[in-house]
């Protein structure tokens, strides 16, 4: 009986497992095959998709292209021109090394290639279809290489089943093409969906590129940063404080020429702005390093999205310095650049006038308000009226007395609380206010937190989220039962969204139209919004929506049942009260009743902390 159970896996089923890391999706080929054109020399290139990738994804670029042989030897494993040995993983200037893509992609679609070398007469046509190879011919082409990708995952039916909705696809292809087209600014990109062109980038500086991708809006609200030392050289641009947002601001690191993901880096932008934006807020950045290749390591993840560096702590500190350095030249106000003529500030000249004197001030010595005996009302030698002062300790009598009187103190069992029903000095408002819980009185401090005593000590209520948490619960409940009514605006907004957002915002306007918006797509990545839902409160309407597909591209959802919480959550947000609003007595209990009757009163939807309990043993250590 033969007991060798381990056997060689045939290269079809390998390649299926490498494609499993290396392409997830329509957006994972499309990164694989532009890399390639990159390292081909390519100044141009063309992305040609059908329904988000599943029917076509095509690569058109005017690289080296590649011989017949050369064509053919692409799609076998671990088979590569970039690097030779592996001392050469230490001193990489490609995107691509490990010879994976091309077979992974082979894998799970069909492939047809076609390809030339310049100064050639003829070029070749490759066929491939589940790493099964079907023919090569010659064929008469364009110099470079044109790769059509077809009919992804057509033969795994549980792969194609998880690709999420178009809309929800084509977001993730223009988030990757914004990657590429921002850390590769000599190309010309241009990216076309069911034939519609949805960027033609030319090539250019980093500052064009960002601004023909995200609108000349964003460009106006970031700043250089450049610093170089024998470490590293930074250079690109951040947000001003000014501008953070809490979400859907575009955030990209790129070293050497290639994107990257790197929290202790984004740590260490953040802590530039921390006393400059809120904790909510994010800053933009699209932040560049060079460095030696010896220092980083790209071989860590199977998309290389993230990297090791050899000089982390070194790189924070002048990567923070930078940012400061940056920052520090602004101002609200703006900075003025004195070296330019018309920028220097018009001072003007002091000329004392000699005519003018000053004022004589007469005073009189011998007045004394605190002597013991009775003055009359008299003339002074100045001329005003003086009153006779009075006797000082008759003033002081009565409250004396009262100082001196004992103040009665009622006895306290354990866990008894007093409801505050006096308070003499202004601020903080109360109300004595009996529920099943145990608040049983309560005030709000300086209208952001509302104080309530409990039998563990003092229960903090933030203010601002339990609106949101009350009014997510309303909301919610009136989204599943019907839709909601809407108002007609006089004049419509304008949303202005970026590519991604806006192809989430084509498949979902109908459904935002049961939530009571209405709007309608005037080209460029720009909506109108023509009526907003009929409720109290709503007062930004864009904030709402952007929130809304924010919250959607995140959870990569769309049926409509999907879409009651994140509409909900942006209603509640835009509806909320503000965190330093006044609101009356009545209605801050009302608030706390309502809160008490949610089904979870303690977080947000979002998961952020309502209730706050400070027990007594703090309260005690903070006197101790």
């Amino acid at each position: 009986m033969n007991s060798d159970v381990i056997k060689l896996l045939p290269d079809s089923v390998a390649n299926q497992i490498a494609a499993g890391e290396v392409i997830q999706r329509p957006a994972s080929v499309i990164k694989e095959l532009v890399e390639n054109s990159i390292d081909a020399g390519a100044t141009s290139v063309q992305i040609i998709i059908k329904d988000a990738g599943r029917t076509l994804i095509q690569v058109v670029d005017n690289g080296q292209g590649m011989s017949a042989t050369d064509a053919r030897m692409a799609f076998e494993r671990h088979a590569t021109s970039k690097i030779s040995s592996a001392d050469d993983l230490y001193t990489l200037h490609t995107m691509g090394f490990r010879g994976e893509a091309l077979p992974s992609i082979a894998a799970v679609a069909q492939i047809d290639l076609r390809t030339m070398r310049a100064g050639e007469q003829m070029g070749c046509r490759l066929r491939i279809s589940e790493s099964k190879f079907e023919g090569m011919e010659p064929a008469s082409c364009l110099p470079g290489t044109n790769m059509m990708v077809k009919n992804l995952f057509f033969h795994m039916p549980a792969r194609r089943k998880f690709l999420k909705k178009d809309s929800v696809e084509l977001s993730h292809i223009l988030r990757e093409f914004e990657r590429l087209a921002l850390v590769n600014t000599d190309v010309d990109f241009t990216i076309i969906h069911n034939d519609v062109t949805l960027h033609q980038l030319l090539k250019g500086t980093l500052k064009q590129r960002i601004t023909a991708l995200f609108g000349k809006t964003l460009g106006a609200q970031i700043i250089p940063i450049a610093t170089e030392t024998s470490v590293v050289k930074i250079s690109g641009f951040v947000g001003l404080p000014s501008h953070a947002k809490k979400r859907g601001v575009p955030q990209y690191f790129f070293v050497n020429g290639r994107n990257m993901r790197h929290p202790y880096f984004h740590k260490a932008v953040l802590s530039c702005y921390s006393e400059l934006i809120s904790p909510e807020a994010q800053p933009a950045y699209f932040i560049s390093f060079d460095v030696d290749p010896a220092t980083i390591d790209v071989n860590i993840h199977p998309q290389k999205h993230e990297i090791k560096f050899e000089n982390e702590q070194p790189i924070w500190q002048i990567l923070t310095a930078a940012v400061k350095q940056a920052l520090g030249k602004v101002n609200a106000a703006g900075a003025i650049d004195f070296d330019a003529p018309d920028a220097v500030p018009d001072i003007p000249v002091f000329l004392p006038d000699p005519s003018e004197k000053m004022p004589a001030i007469d005073t009189d010595p011998s007045y004394n308000p605190f002597t013991d005996h009775e003055w009359t009302t008299t003339k002074s030698k100045i001329g005003h009226t003086r009153p006779a002062p009075r006797d000082w300790d008759k003033l002081y009598e009565s409250f004396a007395a009262r100082r001196d009187e004992p103040t009665a103190i009622p006895d306290m069992a354990d866990g008894e609380v007093i409801a505050i029903s006096n308070i003499t000095h202004p601020a903080p408002q109360a109300e004595l206010f009996e529920t099943d819980d145990e608040i049983t009185s309560f005030f709000t401090l300086r209208n952001r937190y509302i104080v309530a005593p409990c039998q563990e000590g003092l229960k903090v209520i933030h203010r601002q989220r339990a609106h949101i948490r009350v009014l997510f619960d309303e909301f919610a409940a009136k989204l599943a039962d019907a839709p909601l009514p809407s108002q007609r605006l006089i004049f419509p907004e304008s949303l202005s969204l970026s590519p991604s957002q806006s192809a989430v915002m084509s498949t979902i306007s109908d459904i935002t139209r049961r939530l009571g918006f209405d709007v309608s797509f005037l080209g460029d990545n720009v909506w109108a919004i023509n009526a907003i839902p009929s409720v109290p409160g709503i007062t930004n309407a864009v904030e709402a929506l952007t929130r809304m597909i924010a919250d959607i591209e995140d959870s990569g959802e769309l049926p409509e049942t999907a879409l009651i919480e994140p509409a909900a959550l942006a209603l509640a947000r835009s509806a909320s009260m503000t965190s330093t609003q006044a609101i009356s007595e009545e209605e801050t209990r009302r608030l706390i009743q309502s809160l008490l009757k949610c089904n979870e009163p303690s977080y947000t939807p979002d998961g952020l902390k309502i209730i706050q309990i400070i027990n007594a043993d703090e309260i005690h250590r903070l006197f101790n």
